[in-house]
């Protein structure tokens, strides 16, 4: 995500589409084993209540109708979803009233309570390891619901873009909502005739029910649920291809007055962006690539899985780079646990430099780390905020990405080009798809250059004053 202000939309419910992916195995009692509770949350310290114990999501197959007009959202999920641990009951996240909920086909008991969570007790009890499926049907209207002071469903009657950090998934679908738990998505949106729908990973088909169109949309790869993401509006669209993917890029009709063609610029753009990374990072990691300009009043980016969303005032070619890196980190190697955050934006933030400065700019990046160290006052606020762990308050906190893209190339200087690009290209391989925290990135930083880096990660991630300008900090 791009520094930005926090966003906080409108139908007719529509006919969903029939059939489910195929069905998980039954789960089984366990005999002589009585199962427990899954706690209500994953263990996040910023977000106790994000996610949920015991259940790992394998896969999720969202059915949403949404009316633009109405603003009202109706719905059927299926979650092919493992057990790990014997279960009595288990929670998922989720905003909007529940109709119904079912496991392996049988009506299960549910509550909604609290901020997020739906309480699911199925009749039989969950064996630890076994794989079972929940169907929960729904509607509401995601405008009206609020989570931890967050509004975050963004819509008008002409168009619709459910996109936020950290939290989006709960008012759209029923999900596991942390990115530890990465899944699979199918995603079948209905939406009225005359509008177009744009989702993550590669459109599957469309086609018209009644006065309405489903467009399915399916990513493949594993993706945390606050990236899964849906566009409804007056699209126009450019379809190309870019690394061997398609590269799909959709500008919003009340955007601009060519939608095409700039649909069609920025599409090149983000090809030209994804190709520079691929050529230090190695291969880009989905199956799909693109974005999505949207008209609506959004005051920041985001990095979507495979189609990041930008707003339309401000959409620069910096912008694009700072989204395409994290599609390596953030998306494909996603935090551990949000504390972890340095992770995404700052090296996100280091790479849009990169890609401007030196790429494009034939710049030093060290010069650019100089002079940005210079131009901050050593009693700034900015450099009080411990961007290894900022706090739930400063998770976007302009130190966040500036001192902690100032920390990468300072990394970089200090261990040198070869060790420095051999460490990135080991991180987003050896965890792709998957997590990391701080302490393995500083861990697997000190294997790959040999050196005792104890002092250069306390100086830069951790304490509260600018760090020595020494060689031992990168800066000399």
């Amino acid at each position: 995500m791009t520094l930005r202000s926090r966003a906080v939309p409108a139908a007719l419910a529509l006919a969903l589409t029939a059939g489910l992916v195929g069905a998980a195995p039954a789960a089984q009692a366990r005999p002589g084993r009585v199962g427990t509770e899954g706690s209500a949350g994953i263990g996040d310290p910023y977000y106790p209540r994000d996610g949920n114990g015991g259940i790992d999501v394998l896969h999720y197959d969202v059915h949403d109708g949404y009316d633009l007009a109405s603003g009202r959202l109706r719905g059927r999920t299926a979650l092919d979803v493992r057990a790990t641990q014997d279960l009595t009951r288990f929670n998922l996240d989720f905003l909007l009233p529940v109709r119904s909920v079912r496991v392996d086909g049988r009506r299960a008991a549910f509550r909604q309570v609290g901020d997020h969570e739906l309480r699911i007790r199925p009749t039989v009890a969950l064996a630890a390891g076994s794989q079972f499926r929940v169907t929960v049907r729904y509607a509401g209207f995601p405008a009206r619901e609020r989570s931890g002071g967050e509004s975050n469903w963004l819509a008008d009657r002409s168009e619709v873009v459910a996109m936020n950090e950290p939290h989006m998934a709960t008012w759209w679908f029923p999900a596991n909502d942390h990115p530890r738990d990465k899944a699979s998505f199918d995603f079948h949106i209905s939406v009225p005739r005359a509008q177009t729908v744009i989702a993550n990973g590669v459109l599957v088909s469309r086609k018209k029910r009644g006065g309405a169109r489903v467009y399915h949309w399916r990513a493949t790869e594993p993706m945390a649920p606050y990236l899964a993401f849906f566009a409804a509006g007056p699209f126009a669209v450019e379809r190309s291809s870019c690394l061997g993917v398609p590269n799909v890029f959709a500008v919003s009709r009340r955007a601009n007055n060519a939608p095409s063609r700039v649909a069609e610029e920025w599409a090149a753009d983000t090809c030209a962006v994804a190709t520079a990374y691929s050529a230090v990072l190695g291969p880009y990691p989905f199956g799909a690539l693109g974005g999505v300009v949207t008209s609506l009043q959004v005051g920041f980016a985001l990095e979507n899985q495979t189609r990041p969303t930008y707003p339309v005032l401000g959409m620069t070619p910096g912008l694009i780079a700072h989204e395409v890196a994290h599609q390596w980190f953030g998306d494909s190697v996603s935090v551990n646990g949000w504390r972890d955050i340095w992770l995404n934006e700052g090296f996100a933030q280091f790479l849009q430099t990169y890609y401007l400065t030196e790429v494009v700019g034939g710049r030093s990046m060290q010069g650019w780390l100089q002079d940005t160290y210079n131009g901050t006052a050593t009693d700034d606020t900015f450099w009080q905020i411990a961007i290894g762990d900022p706090g739930p308050d400063h998770l976007f906190a302009g130190a966040v990405y500036t001192r902690g893209s100032m920390a990468v190339q300072a990394l970089r200087h200090r261990i040198g080009e070869t060790a420095f690009w051999t460490l990135l290209r080991t991180w987003v391989e050896q965890r792709r798809y998957g997590n990391g925290s701080v302490a393995d990135f500083t861990a697997l930083a000190t294997s790959v250059s040999g050196q005792d880096l104890t002092g250069f990660f306390d100086a830069w991630l951790t304490a509260p004053r600018p760090p020595a300008r020494t060689a031992d900090n990168g800066l000399l």
